[in-house]
């Protein structure tokens, strides 16, 4: 009898739903790749569940709508040609395994192959690229993808209600048991291809989120990754979708979820605990929740980009060609770069109307600043991406006819096929980019903007500091991570031109500031710390401990210190820093508690420390030290933000008796200091005030002046 975790989905009978053939086999019994066939080996013989592991090669089978390739006909033969898609993620992900492991692609076509091709069509791909195609008949692929994926599924991901006809497409039965075939279908080519209890099956995004179900009724014991490329919405978005539950118990048939932000996987947490009463745990620095007597762990997944590929590309020389001949043509001017989808939620319309306000309200800007808006080919034809291209064109044609010129285009619209080197080079030339999206997923842009400016070939000078600005909407995944933007709401365009007027006018050397860190950022996603020999045994029991919350805490940092050891979670997404914090606060107390250190939290930091010392301890060493030397001190300022600053306070009130004392706490809140101000911008301001301050009256023997205060605010 089949579990309760496969209930409703199993109930359609999907086979019948819209009585479509079934796929024709593409694959023959016999194959020459070991274990490409559940159960049989590369001698043909059977791989029972004892023997297989050390027969058969491991094996990665990622599982996609579409496969990895570029696929052309050659006009001569009419024969299919096929390479890979270099720019695909799924094809990028390869990399990030281990060579011995075999990774297999299953997913579909972008053109119809005629029935009569496709066994040897299937063959050339699995022999030439390890690929796996479905064949889905036309009539499905339409309902399937281009009706519940791309006008019920993606629309709601994307927090767009069905409200009217115009608004959305309302669901629609007929399209929701496509997805269901569809999703069978592949199903059974996994099963076909796969020996589920060794390989990793590794499923993505949403066109497939009901796949895990079919997969874990054929093998309860299949490995299964799951992962989301774009937002999922807020429980009160989601709890609209009529096959709400479906979705989610496809969901929990895995044994991970993968999400690009916490913001999602917690919109999924909810959604589990609102609709199902499933709770959830955080436990190591990873969250899971049981289901039917399994675990299923999820995990923030944040995508990167593949560095060394991107910077191989800056190096070529059509890229340096093209880099001269926009150097040229823009002589002079400088540059916005803008890289998106044509789709109602990449804000491009918002975009060109929050740069319209900017020329109207800086006149001195026009004939110096250029919009340069790449438009990536749209993935689907429907009225709302016609409507978005119409509203696009009309307002760029209005900027460019109001403050253009015979010699000056302020918006340069590029809506074509654009090769990486294209991009990589305006990515390279531009003193600004933004990305002004609604609603969106990671969007890998900023990095790849980032990446090529660090490596710009224009640059004359390779020891110059490099700089970068970025104008990121707040409602993208990747902005979280981006500490040094610009975060902007779309909806608001007054603050979106002011935004890109402080991105062109800020002073080099906090460009340079932002850039250095946002590219620190961009290398060390992977980054594993050089640590310094560490001769207290709690530091090695430490270390680990936090490099394992780093890795599972998108944005934060490990900061090695003479003494001691400090978790930074500033750049990490609030909430989810703030209960990694908790957590990790819990468990180095419990791992260090026969140490001779101790733990304690901060704003925005964890710390471990040896016993015994403090910035109080701190503060007085130094306070006493300069006064047993003769250094008597007439004023002293003490600054700090967070609670380990008030033994500083306190130690300072109790040691120095001779000199007036400034103690300061930023922030308004009851603390041991005398005073207080409201931000780090008053701090700055208050520093700057004394150290130009002079004294009237000077003398021969000149008072001493100690400040001391925390860098950590």
């Amino acid at each position: 009898m089949a579990s309760k975790s496969y209930a409703n989905i199993l109930d359609l009978d999907p086979d019948k739903l819209l009585d479509i053939p079934q796929t024709p086999r593409a694959l023959p019994r016999v194959m020459t790749i070991p274990g490409i066939i559940a159960g049989v080996d590369s001698y043909g013989n059977d791989c029972d569940s004892e023997s297989t592991s050390s027969s058969c090669r491991e094996r990665k089978i990622i599982v996609a709508n579409m496969l990895p390739l570029h696929i052309q006909r050659d006009p001569d033969t009419l024969k299919l040609t096929f390479s890979f898609d270099e720019d695909s993620l799924l094809w990028q992900l390869k990399d990030g395994f281990s060579p011995e492991s075999e990774v297999v692609y299953i997913g579909s076509l972008k053109v119809e192959v005629d029935a009569r091709e496709q066994e040897e069509v299937a063959q050339k791909l699995l022999d030439e690229y390890n690929c796996v195609p479905t064949f889905l008949p036309y009539e499905l692929h339409r309902k399937f993808y281009g009706g519940f994926c791309k006008h019920q599924l993606w629309p709601l991901f994307h927090y767009m209600l069905p409200m009217c006809p115009d608004h959305a497409d309302r669901f629609d039965r007929v399209l929701w048991k496509a997805y269901v075939s569809a999703n069978k279908i592949f199903a059974d080519k996994v099963m076909e291809v796969a020996n589920p209890e060794d390989d990793y099956i590794w499923v993505h995004d949403y066109h497939l989120m009901i796949l895990p179900t079919f997969l874990r009724n054929r093998c309860n014991r299949v490995k299964l990754g799951f992962f989301l490329h774009s937002p999922f919405p807020s429980s009160e978005i989601y709890r609209t979708l009529p096959v709400r539950d479906e979705i989610l118990k496809g969901l929990l048939n895995c044994d991970l979820i993968g999400f690009h932000t916490f913001d999602y996987a917690r919109h999924f947490l909810s959604c589990c605990s609102r609709m199902m009463g499933l709770d959830y745990e955080s436990k190591r620095g990873h969250i899971g929740l049981d289901y039917f007597g399994r675990t299923v762990y999820i995990k923030i997944l944040p995508v990167g980009i593949h560095m060394g590929r991107l910077e191989s590309v800056l190096n070529l020389p059509i890229t340096l060609r093209k880099v001269k001949e926009i150097a040229e043509r823009f002589k002079g001017k400088k540059l916005i770069v803008g890289v998106d989808d044509m789709d109602i939620f990449k804000g491009i319309s918002l975009k060109l109307l929050a740069f319209e306000y900017l020329l109207q309200m800086h006149p001195a800007l026009r004939d110096k600043l250029v919009l340069i808006q790449i438009v990536n080919p749209a993935r689907s034809a429907g009225k709302d991406v016609q409507e978005a291209k119409m509203e696009t064109y009309l307002i760029l044609n209005r900027i460019n006819e109001a403050y253009g010129s015979p010699d000056y285009q302020p918006v340069v619209l590029i809506d074509r096929p654009v090769a990486r080197y294209e991009k990589s080079a305006y990515y390279s030339m531009a003193d600004c980019c933004i990305v002004n999206a609604v609603r969106d997923g990671m969007n890998l842009v900023p990095y790849k903007y980032i990446v090529c400016r660090q490596n710009s070939p224009h640059s004359d000078d390779e020891t110059a500091l490099r700089t970068s600005m970025l104008v990121v909407s707040e409602f993208v995944g990747c902005s979280p991570s981006l500490s040094g933007a610009i975060r902007v709401n779309p909806w608001d365009i007054e603050s979106v031109a002011v935004a890109i007027n402080s991105a062109i006018i800020m002073k080099e050397s906090e460009k340079q500031l932002r850039h250095a860190k946002h590219y620190r950022w961009s290398r060390t996603s992977d980054w594993q710390p050089d640590l310094v020999p560490m001769e207290l045994e709690w530091k090695e029991i430490a270390k680990p401990v936090m490099e394992l919350y780093r890795e599972a805490t998108d944005g934060s940092t490990i900061e090695i210190k003479e003494s001691g050891l400090v978790w930074h979670h500033q750049d990490a997404d609030p909430d989810f820093g703030s209960c990694q914090a908790k957590e990790l606060l819990v468990h180095l107390e419990n791992v260090l508690a026969n140490e001779p250190a101790v733990v304690k939290r901060g704003r925005h930091i964890v710390e471990v420390k040896p016993q015994g010392v403090s910035k109080g301890l701190v503060a007085e060493k130094v306070l006493s030290t300069m006064t047993e030397n003769g250094e008597p001190l007439d004023f002293v300022t003490c600054i700090g933000d967070d609670r380990s600053d008030e033994d500083m306070f306190e130690s300072i009130m109790n040691t120095v008796s001779s000199a007036e004392i400034f103690a300061c706490t930023v922030g308004r809140k009851p603390s041991k200091a005398r005073y207080y101000l409201d931000d780090t911008v008053d701090v700055v301001r208050l520093l700057a005030g004394l150290a130009n301050a002079s004294d009237p009256k000077p003398s021969s023997n000149p008072a001493r002046f100690h400040v001391t205060f925390d860098t950590g605010f």
